[in-house]
């Protein structure tokens, strides 16, 4: 089909940036709105406008003097498709005289429009995106004070549609700026959510206020470490993802039961599961605490073991060792955070699990000292360890009544 209007050179840019402004459509605004009673006041004309012409209409951003429904006119019958194919003034004296105008149904028709005189709205870019026009219904002339005037004010009107953009780009920037601050904000709480899971929550604190942690002496701790008797036989038994999926439900069992009792887990090693207490300002009572985590540990795989037996499933037993003493205790790596403990006393706890027995909890002396008014003990006597002689060690049972 072919079109019965104008078209001005470069169509589709200049189209692409009218919707740019994202003024089409929009509500009316005060800045507009005065520019186009100043127009009509200064020509002395009843009717002004600002128009902005897309592909197929002619849509009035601000109007005086028409009625408030009048909102859009197609682009074959608006004068305007003409006054955005040339970069200055069109001004028709009498629009029925004019051959191009004499046939629009405006013209010979309701509201039998005369006068026109409209400047192009011509962006920093160089395109004619729509008009500011007066209109009459009777015949005149313009003097050359008033057509400047015209020509001023629509330079004003492309001086709004910029700062009006303008705001809308630093309105997006603000938004784009917010959504990435609460997206790093997000992600900033799940590295912390991450750092709590992994650390202690003191010394991810003071990571995130440090970048680094002190080393941190401790003159008494309690530590315990525990494995799974014939581990080794029992990965040769079964498939990689019924092992590790075992393995998971033992350990994610044990740090529920360390969270119960306010234990810090420090880490796992195949089927070995190391914790400890004292380090997070909860010195007072650190060895009964852990020693109540055992006895529900060791509870737990009795339970689970009665199960396992009435399926015909080999029994996971484990033997558990704590002892109490001084550790230090610190955050090595860069990329990968480990928290650890250091000192004698963690080797001595481990020689503790080493010699204890399937099902059973065997503490130091150091640890049965703390712990005796609570719990009932089985006294083994000195027992020796390769590394450090003769140990006086006791079986943990159960707490007393």
């Amino acid at each position: 089909m072919t079109n019965t209007f104008p078209i001005p050179d470069r169509e589709e840019e200049r189209v692409a940036e009218l919707e740019e402004y994202q003024i089409l459509d929009t509500v009316p605004e005060a800045a507009f709105d005065e520019i186009t009673e100043l127009a009509a006041e200064i020509l002395q004309c009843p009717a002004s406008f600002i128009e902005f012409m897309d592909g197929n209409r002619q849509w009035f951003k601000s109007k005086y003097g028409l009625p408030d429904d009048y909102t859009e006119t197609p682009r074959d019958i608006a004068v305007c498709s003409h006054t955005i194919c040339q970069s200055d003034l069109l001004c028709v004296p009498d629009l029925s005289e004019d051959e191009r105008f004499a046939d629009n149904p405006l013209v010979n028709n309701a509201p039998n429009v005369r006068f026109y005189a409209g400047m192009p709205l011509i962006t920093p870019t160089g395109h004619a995106i729509g008009t500011l026009c007066t209109v009459d219904f009777e015949k005149r002339e313009l003097s050359i004070s008033q057509q400047e005037a015209l020509r001023r004010l629509s330079r004003q009107v492309v001086t709004q549609l910029e700062l009006r953009r303008a705001l809308l780009e630093m309105n997006d920037a603000i938004k784009t700026r917010d959504d990435m601050n609460a997206e790093l904000q997000s992600e900033r709480e799940k590295t912390d959510i991450l750092m709590e899971k992994i650390l202690p929550k003191s010394i991810a604190e003071e990571i995130k206020d440090n970048g680094k942690v002190t080393p941190r002496y401790f003159d008494e701790a309690s530590i315990l470490f525990s494995d799974i008797v014939g581990f080794t036989k029992l990965t040769e038994t079964l498939p990689p993802n019924t092992l590790v999926d075992l393995l998971d439900q033992i350990f994610c069992r044990f740090d529920t039961i360390a969270a119960k009792h306010g234990v810090e887990k420090i880490k796992t090693i195949g089927d070995a599961y190391m914790c400890v207490s004292g380090i997070n300002n909860d010195k007072e009572g650190h060895a009964e605490k852990l020693c109540a985590m055992a006895i529900e540990m060791r509870d737990y795989m009795q339970k689970a073991n009665v199960q396992r037996e009435k399926l015909r499933m080999p029994r996971w037993d484990i033997r558990i060792g704590i002892h109490s003493g001084p550790v230090i205790s610190g955050v090595v790596g860069e990329n990968k955070f480990t928290f650890d403990i250091w000192g004698d006393a963690v080797n001595i706890a481990s020689l503790m699990e080493q010699n204890s027995e399937s099902g059973r909890i065997n503490i130091s002396e150091s640890t049965q000292y703390r712990v005796h008014q609570k719990f009932n003990l089985i006294d083994r006597g000195e027992i020796a360890s390769s590394k450090k002689g003769n140990l006086a060690m006791f079986f943990l049972e159960n707490s007393k009544p």
